[in-house]
């Protein structure tokens, strides 16, 4: 059975993950500079250690409500491969872990259910009771490489 690394974060009380492979590194949450004319879901850029970083806020590209304090968030980096060597940040309310998932924990999300092409499978955490219920708590897995193609798709349009 393989096993999968994902990074484990929150976006207005739900938990969601993305590939640990296009993480660089998470950084607390700094001054982030509007860029004008932006598309609507480019928070701005940040100078990190001397490298401008375009910022991303995924609540914008998957219809969540904006958090009104930032002060607490995180930035995810992702590596400059996944965006065509342009240096990618996202907006996420909290990072929680690291998690090694067993692909029998995975369970693919039917697409004409949920319509939602970002999202890639679901993660179920959590351990099966003795009395037969089972509480275990639902991570969604985003597409984060997908998300990235489409917005440097649309940027090409």
């Amino acid at each position: 059975m393989a096993i999968i690394n994902v990074v484990e974060f929150e976006i207005n009380g739900e938990r969601y993950a993305l590939d640990i492979g296009l993480s660089r590194e998470i950084v607390e949450m700094m001054p982030i500079t509007p860029v004008p004319r932006a598309p609507y879901h480019i928070a701005g850029i940040i100078n990190l250690r001397g490298e401008i970083t375009n910022i991303i806020n995924l609540n914008r590209i998957l219809a969540i409500p904006d958090k009104e304090n930032r002060e607490e968030q995180k930035i995810i980096v992702l590596i400059p491969e996944a965006a065509e060597g342009s240096n990618v940040g996202i907006i996420v309310d909290n990072v929680h872990s690291v998690l090694q998932v067993s692909e029998d924990h995975i369970e693919e999300i039917s697409k004409s259910v949920s319509n939602e092409a970002y999202i890639k499978n679901i993660i179920k955490i959590g351990e099966d009771k003795e009395d037969g219920s089972d509480k275990k708590r639902l991570i969604m897995w985003l597409d984060v490489a997908q998300i990235l193609r489409d917005i440097l798709e649309a940027n090409r349009a």
